[in-house]
């Protein structure tokens, strides 16, 4: 028997025993999978993440909290779509059985062996052709500065520091976290101050300049009295000026 596939004359050599028993197997596969199906819209994933894990509400809560069901949801979510395309695969191969392409490569035409088929019954392509899964190779640009697998970050005391690690946390804690002032290093009295180095200068470099300040004409000079600058007079860095 021939079969004329893209213009490439190939001569089956599949035996109909052996397609039959490829087709018998294939339909075993379909029922399994048919029986997962049903099985699985059972298992609530139907449901919302609220009514499986009996909370009111997830969002006033930590992350951490639901870590062990948003991974299990998302796991069995994965494989759900890992057998629809089983599936499809599947079904796929029993048409071409049906219409006698099965054990053509659909790419180039040529024979798939038998070998091949045993081991991957749905298969519609050769070994050449086949579909490769590749690892992308392009990461994201954050790399650049954070080193994979979060390698050493800090920046701080290196002649360039520009925006490093930890000034992306500190970003990203500045929006809260679950923290309190139990679990600080230091005491605190201002729950918007228990974040990584919060003490720090923010917006500028010396404390003498987030408390002085000038008009638009940059003429007159006037001192504002806040806490840094406060902190500032009893270090005795500076000395107490009178009101003019």
């Amino acid at each position: 028997m021939q079969r004329l596939l893209k213009g490439v004359c190939e001569t089956m050599t599949h035996s109909p025993a052996f397609v039959e028993r490829m087709k018998q197997q294939l339909l075993l596969e379909r029922e399994e999978l048919i029986r997962h199906k049903e099985q699985t819209e059972h298992s609530g994933l139907q449901n919302a993440l609220r009514d499986e894990t009996g909370e009111l509400s997830t969002i006033d809560n930590h992350p951490g909290d639901v870590a062990t069901e948003m991974f299990e949801r998302g796991k069995d979510l994965a494989l759900e779509d890992q057998f629809d395309l089983h599936r499809d695969r599947v079904e796929a191969a029993l048409r071409s059985i049906d219409n006698g392409s099965y054990g053509f490569c659909i790419s180039c035409g040529k024979e798939i062996p038998e070998q091949r088929l045993e081991a991957l019954p749905d298969t519609q392509y050769c070994v050449d052709h086949s579909p490769r899964q590749h690892t992308s190779h392009r990461r994201p640009a954050e790399e650049a500065v954070l080193l994979p697998p979060f390698g050493d970050s800090d920046r701080d005391g290196k002649d360039d520091p520009g925006f490093d690690g930890e000034d992306a946390w500190q970003v990203v804690e500045s929006w809260g976290n679950s923290d309190s002032p139990a679990m600080q290093e230091h005491p605190g009295d201002n729950y918007d101050r228990l974040g990584i180095e919060a003490e720090e200068n923010d917006g500028y470099v010396e404390d003498i300049e987030s408390f002085l300040a000038t008009d638009i004409t940059g003429r007159h000079v006037s001192v504002i009295r806040n806490r840094e600058y406060n902190s500032y007079m009893e270090r005795g860095d500076g000395e107490e000026l009178g009101e003019e």
